[in-house]
């Protein structure tokens, strides 16, 4: 059965034409991924089939009924909202969906919060879980999610591609993470002005996709090339002059006219529209840039952590991998001698020069000029020691004719991101820092930075959560392990598959269930020695204890149903049963330990 569907379509902006005669059809049980360059509209065909956006042109059928679901880029919470009150806000009837609610709240792993916490208060990542839970609330038959992984951590991502992965409803999503679209979609729609109506539909994977736009641009290729070799015998046949009939010369003129412009549609069709990035490097590196032994950091009684020791030299390519607040963005400024070590010592070469994109830095003026963003006065740039005109450095990253005037707030987000890389390829460098640059970038702009990242003579420290550009970059990986593990030693790998195997095993339930009877039985050997009479008193009475914990849970749990539509007192029965369930584990871990020793 059909969900959606729309039917010759078409948007505009100012003056420029995003598609026109678009049609596209979403059915039960689909995972569709859509795809294109950055500015070809996905966001905006998003809303439209949402109902948000008007089309200029063209219909949009949706099933009667039709309970949709939309996961924004960037989510809007209303000011003074809580983790519960906000997956509740769109509910009908919240009473009937706090169950469901709850089930959410644990899935996502925002129990720890609380309830009752503040959105405002929570990291990017945590408030995009909350996000989910809020649309997945609803029990959805359609969910469109625009770039779902941006601001999650790989616990998250592995998570969501689970889920999706097994979901009852159909899904329509836009993102840049080409490992998540392989692993989730089941069909691939492509959204680019090179394709016949603007769209290419593929049904299969990522893999089947690529496999299938390499063939339609070769396919383009070719008949722009048979085009222009038509049109070149025209122009020659019109040179000579030939004698004919004055109204056969006028129809072949006016048809080689004709056909000059379906060349040129085809070549601006065909022009390759990539960034070209290119770093700027420092003319001398040292074997050692940055030297780092014993290192550790705490905040607290957490220690973030341990004996890390690292060289980094030219052609290092270190990816740094682990959940948000791991301690990564930390790491990065001990390395590069912002912030100091609890123990140990790094070593930084004499005048080390480093270029930082950092994620949460506001680099660009949004009321400001593409242009004033990269300059503010003259008409040059200096790129690698050489004098650039702007406007030329510019069309480098296709900010070209007005576009380059335009403020940067009506740039979209991967145009932002190019932007930004431009500014920073202005710093000749010996180490690039790079904290998640991937955010919006498409998929052509993501391979021309893989290129020059490979090529940079220097070295390159890079968190992306991007597994596949990670991957391509990075020769090797240091991994902070997941908090459920309780370690601070962080993990090597070679690769980020490798990494994977790692992190799903040591975090199966199994594993874990298996680390915690070895942490329960593992007394240390200065405790090893009869018990006490107050611990014999404990052991004695420990099963009372257990079954009067169990009783206060039971008791908690009818409150909870009979609390009805008093999120107050919900809330409060929630922290309190999350409290008592707690002080059980810890009961049930003493016993097993009094029990060893007895």
């Amino acid at each position: 059965m059909i969900l959606i569907s729309a039917h010759k379509i078409e948007k505009s902006f100012a003056d420029r034409t995003l598609f026109t005669d678009l049609s596209l059809g979403v059915e039960e049980k689909e995972r569709v991924g859509l795809v294109g360059p950055n500015g070809a509209g996905k966001s905006t065909l998003l809303k439209i089939l949402a109902g948000e956006t008007d089309t200029d042109d063209g219909t949009v059928s949706r099933k009667k009924g039709l309970r949709l679901g939309f996961l924004h880029q960037t989510p809007v919470f209303q000011d003074g909202a809580t983790i519960l009150s906000t997956i509740l806000e769109k509910c009908a009837d919240p009473d009937e969906s706090i169950m469901r609610a709850y089930e959410l709240v644990s899935h996502l792993n925002l129990s720890d919060f609380g309830l009752d916490f503040p959105i405002d208060q929570l990291s990017g990542g945590w408030k995009k879980r909350v996000a989910l839970a809020r649309e997945l609330v609803l029990d959805p038959e359609l969910l469109f999610m625009d770039e779902p992984t941006n601001h999650l951590d790989i616990s998250g991502i592995l998570w969501l591609e689970e889920y999706l992965s097994n979901a009852p409803f159909s899904v329509v999503l836009i993102t840049h993470d080409r490992l998540f679209l392989q692993r989730v979609t089941n069909r691939i729609v492509d959204i680019d002005p090179r394709n016949p109506n603007f769209i290419l539909s593929v049904k299969g994977d990522y893999a089947q996709y690529l496999e299938a736009k390499e063939l339609e641009l070769a396919t383009l290729k070719r008949h722009e090339q048979v085009q222009k070799n038509r049109l070149r015998r025209e122009t020659e046949w019109l040179h000579r002059g030939a004698q004919a009939r004055q109204t056969k010369q006028k129809a072949r003129i006016e048809s080689a006219g004709d056909l000059k412009d379906s060349v040129q549609n085809l070549k601006e069709k065909n022009r390759s529209r990539v960034a070209d990035i290119e770093f700027g490097e420092a003319q001398h590196s040292p074997k050692k840039l940055i030297e780092a032994i014993d290192l550790k950091k705490s905040y607290g009684d957490r220690t973030l952590f341990e004996d890390v020791n690292l060289l980094i030299s030219p052609k290092t390519r270190l990816g740094l991998l682990g959940d948000n607040g791991c301690g990564k963005s930390t790491l990065i400024k001990i390395l590069l001698g912002r912030e100091t070590p609890d123990e140990g010592q790094v070593k930084l070469a004499d005048g080390l020069s480093v270029s930082y994109f950092e994620q949460s830095s506001e680099t660009l003026d949004l009321e400001l000029s593409v242009m004033k963003n990269i300059l503010d006065e003259g008409d040059y740039v200096f790129f690698q020691g050489q004098p650039v005109h702007i406007r030329s450095y510019l069309d480098r990253f296709y900010f070209s004719g007005h576009k380059a005037e335009l403020p940067v707030k009506k740039l979209s987000g991967g145009e932002q991101a190019r932007l930004r890389i431009a500014k920073l390829m202005l710093k000749q460098a010996q180490i690039l820092v790079l904290d998640e640059p991937t955010n919006d970038l498409d998929s052509d702009t993501l391979d021309s930075l893989e290129d020059s990242l490979k090529s940079f003579n220097g070295a390159v420290i890079l968190v992306t959560h991007d597994r596949y550009f990670l991957d391509a970059v990075a020769n090797q990986i240091l991994a902070f392990p997941p908090p459920q593990l309780g370690e601070s030693h962080l993990q090597k790998f070679a690769n980020y598959f490798q990494f994977e195997r790692w992190f799903l095993e040591e975090t199966s339930p199994k594993k874990l269930k298996a680390r915690a009877a070895e942490a329960a039985a593992a007394v240390p050997a200065e405790k090893k020695k009869n018990l006490s009479f107050n611990e014999k008193y404990e052991l004695e009475n420990m099963e009372a204890t257990i079954q009067k914990l169990e009783t206060e849970i039971e008791s908690l749990n009818r409150q909870s149903a009979e609390a009805g539509a008093d999120h107050k007192k919900l809330g409060e029965i929630h922290t309190q049963l999350a409290q008592v369930q707690a002080e059980l584990d810890r009961k049930f871990e003493r016993w097993t330990e009094l029990e060893a020793r007895k």
